[in-house]
């Protein structure tokens, strides 16, 4: 409790730790843009979520040792990672579609795997990261430090969901999305071909994971087996959220990074992840409650 008493006698830390969270929480919302699609359009929990984030963080290593700007990385890895996404669902997504969350879960799950291994023989088990270069902000006289990237991660992530919105509500693209989330044989009835609306999704799903990638690349560290803490987090996120609603998935975003920044100071880095899995036991049985009141309020 030592650390606690040192955000209560340093309110600054605390504020310190505070904006340090929301802006690592947008970080997190962006991959859980792509889960809330993939959920929301395709019932289907995308188990490889992490994997996909850790593999464009990868894409921004290997262009920074090729001599480009990391930033680079965030168009070039989410391009890559779509088409990736696009391939995977030919391969294997489409034939789980229509089945069960559980089916889902198994086949995305040993995708996972199979992705951990791949990077793990490409790129080696060492941890990586990728230098921005851009350097911090001082504020109130230098108390609080801001890494300009995890500005600019912030700025990015609120660009991508603007987009995305206007995307999903202009575009016939985005309507035909919709339109499938909604009711996947009501829009086949009408025209929509269903099948290039969820190859478009989860490729936009994998495409958002990458341009995450190469923000985490360079604001911490990946290795191989790290994916599943984002895995988790993309999973919370929408849990709280809802899959329909972007808005939300920022707020519980930003939430989860600032409570998870101060579990992480409170009881130390070592059982922050521990934390994380832990928070995401109680919102389960939380809902698990909320709806299980539901359904007695309905008899």
């Amino acid at each position: 409790m030592d650390n606690a008493r040192i955000l209560v006698d340093a309110p600054i830390f605390a504020l310190q730790l505070l904006v340090d969270g929301l802006l690592v929480g947008a970080i997190f919302a962006l991959a859980a843009f792509g889960m809330a699609l993939v959920w929301g359009v395709m019932n289907i929990i995308n188990v490889v979520q992490g994997e996909f984030v850790i593999l464009g963080g990868f894409v921004t290593v290997y262009l920074a040792s090729a001599g480009f700007h990391p930033m680079f990385g965030v168009p070039i890895a989410a391009l890559v990672l779509f088409v990736l996404g696009v391939i995977i669902y030919r391969a294997v997504i489409f034939r789980v579609v229509e089945r069960d969350l559980f089916t889902s879960i198994l086949a995305t799950f040993g995708i996972s795997i199979l992705l951990q291994q791949l990077m793990n023989q490409l790129f080696g088990a060492d941890i990586r990261n990728a230098v921005s270069g851009f350097g911090t902000v001082l504020l109130f006289d230098g108390d609080i430090a801001i890494s300009v990237i995890k500005l600019i991660a912030f700025a990015i992530v609120f660009a991508v969901g603007a987009i995305l919105v206007v995307f999903l509500k202009s575009s016939r693209l985005g309507q035909a999305i919709r339109a499938t989330a909604q009711n996947p044989r009501a829009a086949k009835i009408v025209g929509v071909d269903t099948d290039r609306v969820y190859a478009t999704t989860y490729g936009l799903n994998a495409a958002l994971c990458g341009a995450t990638g190469a923000l985490v690349v360079m604001t911490w560290v990946i290795h191989p087996f790290i994916g599943l803490i984002y895995t988790v987090r993309s999973f919370m996120i929408v849990v709280v959220a809802g899959v329909g609603n972007l808005a939300a998935v920022v707020a519980a975003g930003l939430g989860l990074g600032a409570v998870e920044n101060f579990a992480g100071f409170i009881l130390g880095a070592e059982f922050q992840a521990a934390f994380v899995f832990s928070l995401l036991v109680i919102i389960l049985l939380w809902r698990n409650f909320r709806l299980s009141r539901h359904r007695k309020v309905l008899r």
